[in-house]
């Protein structure tokens, strides 16, 4: 397969819909645009994942989500950028609730030519984790395999969705298992440093360097993951992580917060790649007060988080979309807390337009 995995900010798009649960199509491709910023937003866009509450639709909505995340991405994510050619990759997420489901929602990905496809092997509630790699080498290969199309595939580690009584993450062997197929390509996960090292030295028994890529699913760390270390304990606690990785550092981050801060999160990334303190600061404190707004205090006394229905409100105060309905299941804002994340929101631009430039502020379309 003639495939790298992409580098970069890769965000999992909000899904739009009304209050019956339906997709609102035209809302969805504004969507869509806003977060690739005419290429100087995301780098990949990830449709029907957990932010996108795929596991809140049914497999009729799924597919139709699948079908408008690859075909906007196909007309807005071809764009020439700073003096070359960056093709924004549509990858889709193809889970399902059940193992046909799955099957049904990965020949669609194929045939609608996606760049990527997306699985959770744990959130697929009739699969067994006994019978993962076998559904992955039968099922899912002849499928792939009678298309005779190079498709990538993605594995998924959320223990937020799986099905009940699952392990937390992806057993190693199985992750070592699965990395023998040669359309599998990376790991999308929020998970430790070790866990991600035991992956890495896994995928590197039937993997080549550069084919297969990890991204780091819980976005805030990578402004500690890719800080330079100082000192001789910072020095000793770097090549201790780079032996725990196996020299093989996460390629990319998948950012929820980049559907409303896309060119911020991109910048985001751009500098802790490039190990600069300075601006990791900068942009470590935009992105976790973005974090600290989404939480609510309760009267019991605890905060409830409410990042979905906030990232959709926040499209919602931007213009780009008019219904900020969550799906049934996840959790909405009351009046009184939009009025506080409206006005946190405002702040929280303001900020932006003093500490970057305008080349790196998210506008509207």
């Amino acid at each position: 397969m003639n495939y790298s995995p992409r580098r970069g900010l890769n965000v999992p798009i909000v899904t739009i819909v009304d209050d019956t649960g339906s997709i609102i199509e035209e809302e969805q491709r504004r969507v869509i645009r806003h977060v690739i910023q005419k290429g100087y937003g995301a780098d990949v866009i990830f449709g029907n994942g957990t932010t996108g509450e795929w596991n809140r639709l049914n497999n009729r909505e799924r597919l139709r989500l699948i079908e408008i995340t690859i075909d906007e991405v196909k007309q807005s994510g071809r764009w020439s950028v700073i003096g070359h050619r960056q093709d924004v990759e549509a990858w889709v997420g193809v889970n399902g609730a059940t193992r046909q489901e799955v099957l049904a929602n990965l020949d669609a990905a194929i045939q609608l030519d996606a760049d990527a496809a997306v699985i959770a092997p744990l959130a697929i509630g009739d699969l067994d984790e006994a019978d993962i790699v076998r559904f992955f080498q039968r099922d899912l290969s002849d499928l792939i395999e009678a298309s005779r199309r190079d498709l990538p595939v993605f594995l998924y580690d959320n223990a937020d969705i799986n099905a009940p009584n699952r392990t937390p993450h992806i057993r190693t062997h199985v992750v070592k298992e699965l990395s023998r197929l040669p359309w599998i390509r990376g790991l999308k996960v929020s998970a430790p440093r070790r866990v991600l090292g035991n992956y890495t030295k896994a995928a590197l028994h039937f993997k080549q360097p550069g084919e297969f890529g990890i991204y780091i699913g819980n976005a805030m760390l990578i402004f500690d993951w890719y800080r330079p270390k100082r000192g001789l304990v910072g020095r000793l606690q770097a090549g201790l992580n780079e032996w725990l990785l196996y020299d093989a550092l996460p390629i990319g981050v998948v950012s929820g917060p980049g559907n409303v801060l896309p060119r911020e999160w991109k910048k985001a990334w751009n500098v802790c790649w490039a190990g600069d303190e300075e601006l990791m600061d900068v942009y470590h404190g935009l992105c976790q007060r973005f974090e600290q707004m989404t939480e609510f205090g309760e009267p019991s006394g605890q905060y409830v988080g409410k990042m979905l229905a906030c990232l959709k409100y926040a499209l919602e105060l931007e213009g780009v979309i008019t219904s900020s309905h969550v799906c049934r299941g996840t959790k909405s804002l009351t009046s009184e807390e939009k009025e506080l994340f409206s006005a946190a929101w405002g702040t929280l631009r303001e900020q932006v337009r003093q500490v970057s430039t305008p080349w790196w502020q998210t506008t509207r379309l």
